[in-house]
């Protein structure tokens, strides 16, 4: 066949055309540095990518608020027509966030809920409430308190800038309360209340921190004050949570039960080692379909596929939300996810 060129410049034009033309999302994610993210950010990329969409993605560094905020902005004034954030701190887009709107950029907050303002179109995330049911029950099936054998306790609270781990901790301590009422589980420390049991930032290192300040002041330890159980909401803190317990000498013969979120590649170890009781899994590539789907739909002019209207409120207005299921992991079926 003889090469015509003025029909091959021609359909080069064209395809340049159609990708200049295509339809272009903006995806915000919190940092590279946790496995989770980094892999969720590229997965959604692709996704979307493999979907015929124009993809600009970011990552906000080392969890950098102000990063962020530039790269929200940075977007807004580009030419993308949707906007997918997961956000560090969902109070901090607020003010940026009005770029988009002027701009009738749809915004759809990914797993985080973006707060305080009115430029969120649509949520996607799991049931962070039944994440923290599922912890919290699994606490009490594994320790059957009561009131003639009370069991010692701790609590971890999430990030307190993060508007799921208040969905974690809410749920979870609807189950577990009335257990601390009635006495048959009991918080040596006294310490319940979410500001004073955070753990900021998701960090490691404060959740060993305060590990090991639990035990100096409660005097917990495999020969001292028995420690049963520790509501955790994320296997990034119940990882430094077993690094201290180690430290000070437990072993799995005595670590108490210790709950997790994530399935990370440290929580399902320390599950098959016998250090962690549980984690929760939540399937990226199932969040990731969901933001895909919605962007579709947007891309097309319709109302994107919601699931809830009513749990999430972010402080503005309800929410139009997707939310995808929580699968609880224990040594009964790890297997499924080595």
């Amino acid at each position: 066949m003889k090469f015509n060129k003025a029909l091959a410049m021609s359909l080069f034009s064209l395809f340049i055309t159609s990708q200049a033309n295509a339809f272009t999302v903006g995806v915000a994610m919190p940092t590279q540095d946790e496995g989770r993210w980094y892999n969720e950010g590229f997965g959604v990329e692709h996704m979307l990518q493999n979907s015929g969409f124009n993809v600009e993605l970011f990552f906000g560094g080392d969890i950098d608020v102000e990063l962020q905020q530039r790269q929200v902005e940075r977007l807004s004034n580009s030419n993308i027509d949707a906007l997918v954030i997961g956000s560090i701190d969902g109070n901090a887009l607020t003010q940026v966030l009005k770029i988009t709107k002027s701009k009738k950029i749809p915004v759809i907050s990914y797993d985080r809920l973006i707060t305080g303002t009115d430029a969120v179109t649509y949520y996607a995330t799991f049931d962070n409430g039944k994440v923290g049911q599922i912890q919290g029950q699994f606490l009490i099936d594994k320790l059957k308190p009561t009131v003639e054998h009370p069991k010692n306790i701790e609590i971890f609270h999430g990030s307190l800038d993060d508007n799921n781990a208040v969905f974690f901790y809410g749920e979870a301590m609807k189950i577990l309360q009335p257990y601390i009422d009635s006495g048959a589980l009991v918080v040596k420390s006294g310490q319940i209340k979410p500001e004073d049991t955070e753990i900021h930032g998701w960090r490691t290192d404060l959740a060993s921190k305060r590990m090991d300040d639990l035990i100096d002041k409660i005097g917990y330890g495999p020969d001292g004050e028995k420690l049963d159980g520790i509501l955790s909401p994320a296997d990034c803190i119940s990882t430094g949570i077993i690094f201290t317990l180690k430290k000070r000498g437990y072993t799995t013969d005595n670590i108490p039960v210790i709950t997790g979120q994530d399935s990370t590649k440290e929580a399902l170890q320390n599950i098959q080692e016998g250090y962690q009781a549980m984690t929760i899994f939540k399937d990226g590539k199932e969040l990731q379909k969901a933001v895909v789907e919605m962007i579709k739909a947007i891309s097309e002019g319709k109302e994107a596929p919601v699931n809830d209207t009513t749990t999430y409120n972010n402080g503005v207005m309800d929410m139009k939300s997707f939310l995808c299921k929580p699968e609880l992991i224990d040594n009964s079926n790890i297997g499924k996810l080595l």
